[in-house]
């Protein structure tokens, strides 16, 4: 995560954030913080302000060339004051002490803390679009971290098919597994622990059945049945590096229809256009509505039935990284080397079913190439 962009050295940034949620914070130190803290970015020179508590582990861990304790700047503000400053006023000293005039902040900037900023005559600049323009283009490094999230996404699903497949019908087509009915939530409890001890944290699996599955972001709940389409969507962080892997796979346990089967090959093939394609210079939203067209004309249409959208109205992939979702969206980039997209095209119709299948590419300077690695199939 070293990230040492000669363009960005002449800019003043400023960050104010913990590190646990803040993926520009983690990008710009390396090290894990669950509290809000300083991070400045001056002359090219980075340095953090940290806690006591913090302090020993950020000596250790953080990318950075200066901490400071806060709480010697917080002695400083408060003098032989009683009561102890509040954080703004602690975050101004420090910045007037440094003779910050002007700074690059996130989007994300508490307004409060600008708002105590620009009434001292410091001037804050939000950032339009990356506020390190360097992560869109994944390293070597970053690469490897990325693979690693991903294993950890295929130990989960390969619990899930373990279970599946140990499963048998039962009344009224219930899934049955170890002398109980076969929910959503227990099989999402057994892909989370497998993530668990792969060394993720998991977050959201979605485990969608039937027509719960006809809506992409429904988690799932209840009964699991037989020969009915099913949706396993496991995107987990990995608990040391901090990047997320994403992966969903669609299966049917047991026998499907023809319909079912037609639905799950036409999202593959779908898929596999996108992966074809996926280049540099090629525009994302113009290969987003190739893949749209070709399920139209196998068929499958997107549109609006009975007042509820059908067939694929959702984005053909996203940015991965530090963030579940990250710039840039697959319909709205050019593709460039470097860049790491999920394909995850999908097509639900309540009666049906939904299908969705997802991998994880890297653009190249040729083509893509797949990180993700864990079978495609239809029938357990």
């Amino acid at each position: 995560m070293k990230n040492n962009n000669q363009k960005s050295k002449n800019q003043t940034r400023l960050i104010v954030a913990d590190s646990e949620r803040d993926a520009d914070m983690l990008y710009a130190t390396g090290m894990f913080v669950g509290d809000p803290f300083i991070f400045l970015e001056q002359n090219g020179s980075r340095t953090i302000v940290l806690s006591d508590l913090e302090i020993d582990r950020g000596k250790r861990q953080a990318q950075v060339d200066e901490i400071v304790p806060y709480s010697t700047l917080e002695r400083e503000v408060q003098g032989n004051a009683t009561k102890a400053p509040p954080y703004a006023r602690v975050l101004l000293h420090f910045l007037q002490s440094r003779r910050v005039r002007s700074a690059l902040v996130p989007a994300s900037f508490p307004l409060g803390f600008a708002e105590v900023l620009a009434a001292a005559g410091i001037r804050l600049q939000t950032a339009k679009d990356l506020f390190w323009p360097e992560r869109e283009a994944k390293t070597d490094e970053e690469l490897k971290l990325l693979r690693r999230a991903l294993q950890i996404t295929e130990k989960g699903m390969a619990r899930a098919m373990q279970v599946l497949t140990a499963s048998q019908p039962g009344r009224s087509r219930k899934l049955e597994w170890s002398g109980r009915t076969l929910t959503s939530e227990i099989l999402r409890a057994e892909i989370d622990s497998a993530v668990l001890r792969a060394g993720g944290l998991p977050a959201n699996t979605i485990v969608a059945g039937g027509d719960q599955a006809c809506d992409p972001h429904e988690r799932g709940s209840g009964p699991l049945f037989a020969d009915s389409l099913l949706i396993l969507d496991i995107f987990p962080r990995d608990a040391k590096s901090g990047f997320y892997g994403d992966m969903t796979r669609t299966v049917v346990r047991g026998r499907a229809s023809e319909e079912q089967r037609r639905l799950w090959e036409t999202v593959r093939e779908g898929q596999a256009l996108a992966l074809k394609k996926m280049k540099p210079g090629i525009d994302g939203l113009k290969l987003h509505n190739e893949v749209k067209q070709l399920f139209t004309d196998r068929g499958f249409p997107t549109e609006v039935r009975n007042g509820k959208q059908v067939g694929f109205f959702h984005g053909t992939g996203h940015g991965l990284g530090l963030e579940i979702h990250e710039f840039p969206r697959f319909q709205k980039t050019v593709f460039k080397p470097g860049q790491v997209l999920t394909v995850e095209p999908g097509l639900y119709y309540p009666g049906l079913g939904g299908v969705r299948l997802e991998d994880v590419a890297v653009v190249t300077d040729t083509g893509n190439r797949i990180l993700s690695r864990f079978e495609k199939r239809l029938e357990i």
